[in-house]
């Protein structure tokens, strides 16, 4: 079964606000990915964005809080908006990919679904209801982060 998980958007602050988290829930981080960390010249990354937050993560009991920084050429994220994701762990390809087709039908494709630079199979969309949504498979860590 997959796991839900949330994702928060962050405006370069994502690290600090994750240390804060991490210093309230415990734990330790199960992974940092910083934008210079992104394989290949496919993914040009500024240099004042190099080392913000692709991807971090922090396991609470059997969740996981995630996080990235949204690069400036995305534009701001507006916090006092929803900017937020639901990320969902699949435990396979296949249910990633049954999750991924069901929910992104009649919604709005933003990367498809496929193996990612990092080595997961992920993809993102916005649904028909407008929410966003991530599903994510990564063998190494079999539907837990």
């Amino acid at each position: 079964m997959a796991l839900i998980n949330p994702h928060i958007n962050f405006n370069g602050n994502a690290e600090e606000a994750f240390h804060f988290y991490k210093s309230v829930f415990g734990g330790e981080f199960a992974m940092i990915i910083r934008f210079k960390d992104m394989p290949g010249a496919e993914f040009p990354v500024a240099e004042n964005e190099a080392n913000k937050i692709m991807h971090i993560a922090l396991p609470i009991g059997k969740n996981v809080l995630m996080a990235n920084d949204v690069p400036e050429s995305m534009g701001r994220v507006n916090e006092n908006e929803n900017r937020s994701k639901i990320s969902i762990s699949a435990e396979s390809r296949e249910e990633a990919d049954k999750l991924f087709n069901g929910l992104s039908a009649g919604g709005n494709i933003e990367y498809p679904i496929g193996d990612s630079p990092w080595d997961s199979y992920f993809g993102m969309f916005r649904d028909k209801f407008g929410i966003e949504w991530m599903v994510d498979f990564d063998p190494k860590y079999n539907g837990k982060v």
